[in-house]
């Protein structure tokens, strides 16, 4: 007598007999220019990440990758590391016949200059995430835009348990009465978004008179959640490992580096302890170059040290945040 699970298995097969399953790779290759976090794009639009299918040919998942960034943009990939798996039925908007399992990767990297392309480029994350940058203060589309809307959203829930449950996700998200601004919650804030119909790939297929999505450049499939998850691994992931010596060239002053934290971060931090941060943590040392960057004296250029780039699981920078 057979057991359950190959009658299980076997009816599994049957039902799924015809339907095909694909897996594509997809990178969120990131680098920060003159103080700016980018993201590599294909398409003249800016609305897509690298990605291809996964090929019997390519040797792994992380050299398919390779292949098809290389292909699609030109540009090698140095530091990647896995992100996350989608599988989601209604990840797609089109109907499909196969279903489509992404499997993402994050890659940091510095950028280069090639000449224009029609097919390729770097955009700033923030054109995406406008509500993300904090490092100015509260960006105005949160208070005059975002955080209406979402109310409005979240009292038009049927049952008081529901408006209950919404206001809460909202005030939790977006550091609403005195909760205070959760850097690494990037994927939440977009699926409230996406949940609440107010980003433009949750209005795909709506009739005209729809509410007008909020600002950000859109994506197509899901791959702005892709970008999202991928921002939120990267804020996470430099508190507590130098993976940000990825993203600098060889030689830098420490307020570039600061700089480039902040970009990442969205959020400024205080110069005083960053730098304190940095040199107990033993993360660089001097080149014995200086250069003029301010008015004030010339600054010392630094690099990280050997045994950093060699031991890359030491602590991080810890980001100490300015909360003012």
């Amino acid at each position: 007598m057979q057991d359950k699970t190959t009658l299980a298995t076997k009816r599994a097969a049957t039902s799924n007999r015809g339907q095909a399953v694909s897996a594509d790779l997809i990178a969120v290759v990131i680098a920060v220019t003159n103080g700016e976090p980018r993201v590599l794009t294909i398409g003249q639009a800016a609305g897509a990440l690298p990605s291809g299918p996964f090929e019997l040919d390519h040797r792994s998942l992380q050299s398919g990758l390779r292949a098809w960034v290389e292909r699609q943009t030109n540009h090698p990939l140095g530091y990647i590391e896995q992100l996350y798996t989608f599988a989601d039925a209604d990840r797609i908007d089109d109907e499909h016949v196969r279903r489509v399992i992404s499997i993402s990767y994050l890659g940091l990297t510095r950028e280069e200059q090639p000449e224009r392309s029609p097919t390729h480029g770097w955009h700033g994350w923030y054109d995406y995430f406008p509500w993300e940058d904090h490092r100015a203060g509260v960006p105005p589309i949160l208070p005059d835009i975002l955080v209406p809307r979402l109310q409005a959203w979240a009292d038009e829930a049927g049952a008081p348990n529901m408006r209950g449950d919404r206001r809460q996700r909202v005030e939790f998200a977006f550091g609403l009465d005195d909760r205070g601004w959760n850097e690494e919650l990037v994927l939440q804030r977009y699926e409230l978004l996406y949940e609440a119909a107010l980003v433009a790939e949750a209005m795909r297929g709506q009739h005209n008179g729809h509410t007008p999505a909020i600002p950000g450049r859109p994506m197509i499939g899901d791959h702005r959640r892709i970008l999202a998850t991928g921002i939120a691994r990267l804020r996470t992931k430099i508190k507590y490992r130098p993976v940000v010596f990825e993203l600098m060239p060889p030689a830098f002053t420490l307020l570039q580096l600061q700089r480039t934290v902040e970009a990442l971060a969205g959020q400024l931090v205080h110069k005083q302890n960053f730098r304190r941060l940095i040199e107990q943590q033993d993360l660089v040392e001097e080149t014995g170059e200086t250069v003029s960057e301010t008015r004030g004296p010339p600054a010392k250029r630094f690099r990280f040290r050997q045994t950093v780039l060699a031991e890359r699981t030491v602590a991080g920078t810890k980001l100490p945040l300015s909360r003012a």
